[in-house]
């Protein structure tokens, strides 16, 4: 698609195709706006992210729901308009308190709609846990999916689980989570290529963080990062993969990589955690210190990354900057892209007819000017005059 000059009709918070209201209903727009040769675009969808502005999503706080209230609030104006809060390893009695205070919302002035939780661990390798605490660490034993759903609680408002499909039993569970509509990403492991295609041959549809806390690429066996260019992936299906494009966490002749194999796919995610947003210094991830040195951020102590700090909108213009793709192409890896992980891209993720009217303006810097939810303003940039 080219950018064109044109209108964008929304009424009662879906995008409207103009032509029924001239013919049909002979109506006109009650409200007119001059978007001053902003960019229109879908709103972004962040499906890792951990937490922000001093709110870990990993701990169970008696204000829980004012935390994510006040996320969903802040990252309106990165223009993330959808998110999964992102749990990462955790001991069950966490997820029990914390899954039942995950409710799924449409946004609003309030804040950004909530999709689901992402459940990122405990079922992961201990070698590639990255910034997971190892004592928490879970395998499938006797009971597979059982086990899972014990450590859980319940999966009522569950939307991702990462896991490492190199455990044994794991087939099993991936099928199970599968036909509940849950989707399953590949992640923290040290499966080879075969282990990897078997789990989409499963229903595994997505990759946590590519590059992260996985085998790195080796040309006899690729490992999951073969599965971009993969010919085992069932017909019709689409693997996509989470990318960190925040500068630090993949080289960006990686991400060059990553998208030239396999542009659709490309799914652009923050992976950050509490400390977003707030001073350098010590935060946390779940139950971990994480020191935080500009956009680095460490285990304290250590050496191992731990989530992000970058925003959304600043993912979308590294991510362009590095591959030089189209603007059209950095804005769907974080919006067309979920929504298509998802299974949501007849509602989300486009500016197409009958949609919800989601939208950001943006300068051609790819600067967020407003925020809109549900064809409601529901950020904008002071300094931008309307």
């Amino acid at each position: 698609h080219c950018p064109s000059r044109e209108d964008l009709w929304v009424r009662e918070g879906k995008i409207l195709n103009p032509e029924k209201l001239f013919f049909d209903e002979k109506g006109s727009a009650d409200i007119q706006l001059d978007c001053k040769d902003s960019i229109i675009a879908p709103g972004f969808i962040d499906v890792q992210i951990n937490g922000g502005f001093g709110v870990d999503f990993s701990l169970a706080t008696d204000d829980f729901k004012s935390g994510i209230d006040l996320v969903s609030q802040k990252i309106l104006s990165h223009g993330v308009t959808s998110f999964c809060p992102t749990l990462v390893t955790s001991p069950p009695s966490l997820y029990h308190q914390v899954l039942p205070q995950i409710s799924i919302r449409n946004g609003g002035a309030h804040g950004a709609g909530i999709l689901g939780a992402h459940l990122e661990g405990p079922f992961i390798s201990k070698e590639k846990k990255g910034a997971h605490p190892e004592h928490c660490l879970r395998t499938f034993e006797e009971g597979a999916f059982q086990d899972l759903l014990a450590t859980y609680g319940s999966l009522d408002h569950v939307r991702i689980v990462t896991l490492a499909p190199e455990m044994k039993r794991s087939s099993e569970v991936i099928q199970e989570l599968t036909k509940r509509g849950i989707c399953v990403s590949l992640g923290h492991s040290v499966a080879n290529l075969s282990q990897a295609e078997e789990a989409v041959q499963h229903g595994a549809t997505f990759i946590t963080h590519l590059f992260n806390a996985m085998l790195p690429f080796h040309h006899r066996d690729p490992g999951i990062v073969g599965l971009l260019t993969s010919d085992k992936i069932p017909a019709g299906r689409r693997v996509f993969y989470g990318m960190i494009s925040d500068g630090i966490h993949t080289n960006p002749a990686a991400l060059r990589i990553a998208h030239r194999a396999h542009p659709k796919g490309l799914v652009l995610v923050t992976d950050a955690i509490a400390g977003l947003g707030l001073a350098p210094g010590r935060h946390t991830l779940g139950q971990q210190v994480v020191e935080i040195d500009g956009l680095n951020t460490y285990i304290a102590g250590t050496k191992t990354l731990s989530g992000s700090v970058a925003t959304m909108d600043t993912c979308v213009r590294h991510f362009q900057e590095a591959t030089g793709c189209s603007v059209e192409a950095a804005l769907e890896a974080a919006s067309l892209h979920p929504a298509q992980l998802l299974g949501i891209e007849h509602k989300k993720g486009t500016l197409n007819y009958d949609t919800d009217a989601d939208f950001l303006m943006l300068n051609d810097a790819l600067y967020v000017q407003a925020t809109y939810i549900a064809g409601e303003q529901v950020w904008r940039q002071d300094a931008w005059g309307m």
